[in-house]
């Protein structure tokens, strides 16, 4: 019986690579000079400061704009609240979400049920949704479908077995 995975997960690699690009182009452009501007990674997590609240705006424009660059969706990015920080900064930090939570996953597989395939059965497992039809045909229009609905995650596709 063909199945496959539904997951939502992040490459920390390409997270870090993009954050270290930000981190060298807040150095070298002329905007940022005298604004103590930093992007920092941190365990799936990522601290950006700034002097002033629209300076950490500009920040997180020139990370997302990486970000994109290196293909993270932006989707898998939690804003914290901007705080004050020391010496009249701010800070932000923004967590990396990774894995589909219970009720993304209960959203994920009333999704699938709306789609009104017959034959096709998808059950949670663990931080992925596991999706299981008697046609190949059927589970690739479920990806199609998962596709156009909007769940506030980003979501791959994997391990699609005949």
């Amino acid at each position: 019986m063909p199945s496959f995975d539904v997951v939502s997960e992040v490459d920390e690699q390409e997270v870090r690579n993009a954050v270290d690009q930000a981190s060298r182009e807040l150095t070298t452009r002329f905007d940022f000079k005298n604004t103590n501007s930093s992007v920092e990674y941190k365990e799936l997590s990522i601290e950006m400061k700034s002097a002033s609240p629209d300076r950490l705006n500009a920040v997180r424009q020139v990370l997302e704009e990486k970000l994109v660059k290196r293909k993270v969706s932006l989707k898998s990015l939690d804003y914290g609240k901007v705080e004050d920080a020391a010496s009249s900064t701010v800070r932000q930090t923004i967590k990396i979400v990774a894995g589909i939570s219970s009720e993304k996953a209960k959203a994920v597989n009333k999704a699938i049920k709306e789609l009104g395939l017959k034959g096709v059965s998808s059950q949670t497992q663990g931080e992925q949704v596991r999706v299981t039809g008697k046609k190949r045909d059927d589970l690739q229009a479920v990806i199609a479908g998962l596709k156009e609905v909007d769940l506030e995650i980003p979501l791959q596709f994997e391990n699609f077995r005949d």
